[in-house]
């Protein structure tokens, strides 16, 4: 959670990529989310910072770990966590888990804005119900999908969806095209699309699984009650990152219990790549 590291096929050697702090004051981080931009080669991703102090920051750095670029300001948002770049917009999104916010900016950092806000941080402090974790992107449809962990294996998850854009005369506190996919989930973490099928894709840090279901509702969808949800692995140690290789039909895993996973993408011809000692979280393919 606090270095950069890359798995490299075919015989997936470890190499430390990033291992000290990005941060000015040379403060420790709690790296999450990561994010490569296809155009220019740069890793991005979010450092959480303290615990319940609004100093969460998101950087940049070249595949060697050089050349670190501090793009969203420690404080810029209070707890970033996943994050996925619009490759045709080039604009950055990422879920704010106790900013109970989802997010957007220019790769370079500017035009920070606000999608949707589902809580206040002060008034609603320690709602995990309102905490926005997980983020993905459908460009085409102009969607934007994220999840709300809710409690420790709770069953109060919830994954949901809106525009990209804040419909007019609508403020992200309030906005009319917001739709619930999913409802009662023991604790979903972080999410990844598959485009192509029309399937998405999680992680659940609550029964310990990765699981798929169909992007599009059913006619008169009930969001507790959709029995299309395949669950695809099972028995991992606090599932966290996801993503996944449409190209070759593969996904990739991590989990807090420092595990690096690979199958199918129907969580076939399963793999486990490493078990670290350390937690892992953001996964991302370099291809």
């Amino acid at each position: 959670m606090n270095g950069l590291h890359f798995l490299k096929h075919p015989q997936w050697e470890r190499e430390d990529v990033l291992a000290n702090s990005p941060r000015p004051d040379g403060a420790r981080g709690v790296f999450d989310g990561v994010d490569i931009d296809r155009t220019s080669g740069h890793i991005f991703f979010s450092d959480m910072g303290v615990m319940n102090q609004r100093d969460g920051a998101i950087y940049r750095c070249d595949r060697d770990g050089q050349t670190i670029r501090t793009v969203v300001e420690p404080g810029g948002s209070f707890t970033p966590k996943q994050l996925k770049i619009d490759q045709q917009s080039r604009k950055l999104y990422w879920s704010d888990r106790e900013g109970m916010a989802v997010m957007r900016c220019n790769n370079d950092g500017s035009g920070v804005e606000t999608l949707v806000r589902i809580g206040d941080p002060v008034e609603n402090k320690g709602d995990q119900t309102r905490w926005c974790v997980g983020m993905a992107l459908d460009p085409a449809r102009q969607q934007i999908y994220w999840s709300q962990k809710g409690g420790d294996n709770a069953g109060q998850g919830v994954i949901r969806r809106c525009g990209m854009e804040l419909p007019e005369g609508e403020t992200p506190d309030n906005r009319s095209d917001i739709e619930t996919l999913f409802a009662g989930l023991p604790e979903p973490i972080d999410l990844d699309l598959d485009l192509e099928a029309r399937m998405i894709y999680w992680t659940d840090r609550g029964d310990n699984t990765v699981s798929r279901a169909p992007m599009d509702l059913p006619p008169s969808p009930n969001p507790f009650a959709r029995n299309d949800r395949d669950i695809l692995v099972t028995g991992l140690q606090e599932a966290i990152g996801i993503a996944l290789l449409p190209s070759v039909k593969r996904m990739a895993f991590t989990s807090l219990g420092g595990e690096v996973g690979i199958s199918n993408m129907d969580g076939s011809d399963l793999t486990l790549l490493q078990q670290d000692v350390r937690p892992l979280t953001g996964i991302a393919w370099w291809a």
